[in-house]
């Protein structure tokens, strides 16, 4: 019998996709849950793999556009089965017989329990938490599309269960060589024109998007980094040993960020028609350069998180991000989101809104540079910040005063401890 493998719900808005890979070959064995694919959305690159064991025969090729349901490929179960050994025949002389050779079998993955209650099938990320955290699916609310279970559902029920939790996390998976860009022939005088992928289409159009429907404002302000970088040098030994992870700038900028939303809820929000949507968490938005553009993973609930919850996070996300591993959830639901293009060298930018949000914020190269201190003159490392706002829900005294408050907590961290 032949199972037919279809291209499952993608998540909210997307509808269709680019196979990019096949991960197996026409007429090879698959187990349950092996990875059969890579697909290209216009939000990120994803894995599908087999609910079932079988042999495979493909259906659509790679470079194909595939919509939501769309048949991709059959797997024979039958084909699969190897036949039943054949009893060995009677011989006078038992002893000297050779016992007949067992055929191999290739041992099949270990396939989980689908959902008690015969909801729809869980994605790998998501049975991956339910196994880890031994959570029961379908006592879990879910909010995806047809009542699919979202990664972003059990964290937020493992935050509720727990306070202060941070987003389970999932070992890294080995890199891979990245695919090129499908090149064309050369036209003209030394042109090369290179089609767009799906990602960089998306970006294009979201900028625009930002650009034609919110009214963009951006604020500036700069912040002494002085007090960060010495506790920083002082505890990053420590904070490496006693959290496995390494203390940068973000979870800084993160954690003043959060305060000032909570002064500021309009910069968390977001227009909904004719209704200004207020949140009462923050699911923050992490930009990250990658080969095949800009991608914003998002750190869900990091409201609730630590300092190392968050960078454990943030490096988790990064990384998944360079190797093209991100999925659907790890990129929806952010309200609020950091940029940082001083890592490339940038002293000052205007970082566009990631629609529907109504804030972003740049952060900067640090450059020591003079600034009075006490009427004198001093060497500091500085940063320039930007905020750029929807003017439609955020007011300019709303986001100068938020940029002030984050300034502020950089320049005495104390602050972010007291929670003042």
């Amino acid at each position: 019998m032949a199972f037919e493998v279809r291209i499952p719900t993608l998540g909210e808005s997307v509808t269709e996709g680019t196979i990019t890979r096949w991960r197996k070959a026409e007429g090879e064995a698959v187990a349950p849950d092996e990875v059969l694919l890579e697909l290209e959305t216009d939000k990120a690159n994803m894995e599908i793999p087999a609910e079932r064991g079988g042999v495979l025969h493909i259906v659509k090729p790679e470079g194909a556009t595939v919509q939501v349901g769309e048949v991709v490929a059959t797997l024979d179960e039958a084909a699969a089965r190897p036949a039943a050994p054949r009893p060995a025949p009677a011989r006078p002389e038992p002893a000297a017989a050779a016992p007949p050779s067992e055929p191999a079998r290739a041992p099949e993955a270990p396939r989980p329990a689908p959902p008690a209650g015969g909801g729809p099938p869980l994605s790998p990320a998501v049975r991956h938490l339910v196994a880890e955290h031994r959570l029961e699916p379908e006592r879990i609310p879910a909010t995806g599309k047809g009542g699919r279970l979202t990664k972003a559902d059990v964290v937020e029920h493992l935050a509720r269960a727990r306070p202060g939790a941070a987003a389970p996390e999932a070992e890294p998976p080995a890199p891979r060589p990245q695919a090129a860009a499908p090149r064309a022939s050369v036209a003209g005088d030394g042109e090369e024109p290179v089609p767009m992928s799906r990602l960089r289409r998306r970006i294009a159009e979201r900028l625009v998007q930002a650009q034609r429907t919110a009214a963009i404002l951006t604020t500036f302000n700069e912040i002494d980094m002085s007090a960060v970088i010495d506790l920083r040098a002082r505890h990053r030994e420590r904070f490496q040993r006693a959290h496995d992870v390494s203390l940068g700038f973000m979870s800084f900028f993160a954690h003043a960020c959060i305060a000032a939303l909570r002064e500021f809820p309009a910069i968390n929000a977001e227009i909904r028609g004719d209704d200004i949507v207020y949140k009462h968490f923050v699911h923050l938005g992490i930009a990250v350069g990658t080969e095949r553009g800009l991608v914003v993973p998002v750190v869900h609930h990091a409201d609730r998180m630590s300092f190392a919850e968050i960078e454990r996070e943030i490096a988790r996300l990064a990384a998944l991000a360079r190797d093209g591993k991100l999925s659907v959830d790890d990129l929806a639901g952010g309200t609020f989101t950091i940029s940082n293009g001083g890592v490339y060298g940038s002293l000052l930018s205007t970082p566009i809104l990631n629609p529907p949000q109504s804030g972003i914020l740049g952060m900067h190269k640090i450059e020591r540079r003079p600034v009075v201190v006490d009427d004198e003159v001093v060497i500091r490392p500085m940063m320039y910040v930007a905020l750029s706002y929807d003017h439609r829900i955020v007011d300019g005294e709303q986001a100068v005063t938020f940029l002030v408050r984050v300034k502020e907590r950089i320049e005495d961290p104390a602050r972010m401890l007291l929670d003042v």
